[in-house]
């Protein structure tokens, strides 16, 4: 691809998924409107209903319409969602900002699948590792990076809420526009065949290397959204910080990211998975110290940052390469699935045994997914995690 096209796809990424970001500030907005928690929950489960719709209705239209112009279409649905938002005068009527949350869910639902299919329609098997691990280190820039910017924008320069808001779906307008350029300078190579529905596909899938990182995006969203969902339970009554833990947690992901972009797929992927999954593991071990030094707490986002962080792109191009070419988007599809099945998934289970079971049992049964997710991988012995390079 030329380098035009190239920063078409990643700033329009980055665009996008500050606009994923910028629903971590919801629930403020509630509550400078007169609103409850219940209030901005009940909302946000629009936005995760969005979301499972999103998703599925690209993987059907995928090979017949180019997946860049689905990813723009889910950045332009962000962008109503998020005008919509900022034109509310109040929370009367309450179906409005329930209807601005389904437009942002869906929306994300069709970029966070669209947008990677449309990178890998694109790339070969070779190019496909360093470009997807570039394609997840600009768009965890633009998660972690926007609640930041316009929380600060908020705090200190009197920023309203309304304005934040339009802002942001001005800027999802970008990305719509960038996306859709994209599809046009870059367009797919080889063509994409016509395809069957993905929901059939996975017999196809089951039999391959590919299912294996399937399973694994699921058993690593749970712990990613188990760590993140709950960092305020997590560092209730330590000296530890939830809000240095998320910035050491992005910061060490994004710059692995961006430093190993080419070393990473060069390496031989058994390897690359058992350390990774090891460092995740460590980490979470690690928050067991939390209430005994600050200093575990910086550990475990360090080492959550270095595994999560890189573990993503590796698996997510190992579901493609090993899948057949007809099966690739059906891959994508189900590893994306996967993963959604595990960040919406796992915290209402986290959240009862928070309560239920307290902090060290919650922390034990993060690393007891992570051993299953390094048995999943390991399935097979070595041959199951080289499968499909």
């Amino acid at each position: 691809m030329r380098s035009s096209s190239t920063l078409c796809i990643l700033f329009g990424t980055l665009l996008s998924a500050a606009g994923y970001g910028a629903t971590f500030l919801i629930a403020s907005w509630f509550r400078a409107q007169g609103g409850s928690e219940l209030d901005a929950g009940t909302t946000l489960t629009m936005a995760l209903l969005g979301t499972l719709v999103g998703v599925p209705l690209v993987g059907w239209w995928a090979g017949r319409v180019d997946s860049a112009r689905l990813g723009a279409l889910g950045a332009l649905a962000m962008a109503a969602g998020y005008l919509l938002l900022g034109s509310l005068a109040g929370l009367d009527p309450a179906s409005l900002p329930r209807l601005a949350a389904l437009l942002v869910g869906l929306g994300w639902g069709m970029f966070y699948l669209g947008a990677p299919l449309a990178l890998s329609e694109r790339l070969n098997d070779q190019q496909r590792g360093p470009g997807f691990t570039r394609f997840s280190a600009f768009q965890m820039t633009g998660i972690c990076g926007s609640p930041v910017v316009l929380a600060a924008l908020l705090d200190n320069a009197g920023l309203a809420f309304s304005s934040a808001f339009l802002w942001v779906g001005v800027t999802a307008l970008v990305a719509a526009s960038l996306l859709f350029a994209f599809g046009l300078s870059a367009p797919r190579v080889p063509a994409t065949p016509r395809l069957r529905p993905w929901a059939r596909k996975i017999t196809a899938l089951v039999p391959t290397g590919a299912i294996r990182p399937i399973v694994m995006a699921g058993l690593g969203g749970a712990v990613f959204s188990g760590i993140m969902a709950f960092q305020s339970s997590l560092t209730e009554g330590t000296g530890a910080s939830a809000s240095a833990f998320f910035a050491l947690h992005a910061g060490t992901a994004v710059v692995l990211r961006l430093l190993l972009v080419r070393r990473l797929s060069s390496w031989p992927r058994g390897t690359v998975v058992i350390c990774l999954l090891t460092c995740l593991a460590a980490g979470v071990m690690c928050l067991l110290g939390s209430a005994v030094h600050p200093a575990f707490h910086g550990a475990a986002a360090v080492l959550t940052g270095a595994g999560y962080g890189l573990l993503y792109p590796v698996i997510q191009t190992w579901a493609v390469n090993a899948s057949a070419q007809e099966d690739r988007h059906a891959a994508l599809t189900w590893f994306v699935v996967a993963y959604f099945i595990g960040i919406f998934g796992f915290p209402a289970v986290g959240g009862w045994l928070l309560v239920a079971a307290g902090r060290s049992s919650f922390i034990w049964v993060l690393a007891a997914l992570v051993m299953v997710e390094l048995a999943v991988a390991t399935a097979g012995g070595r041959r199951g995690v080289t499968a499909g390079r």
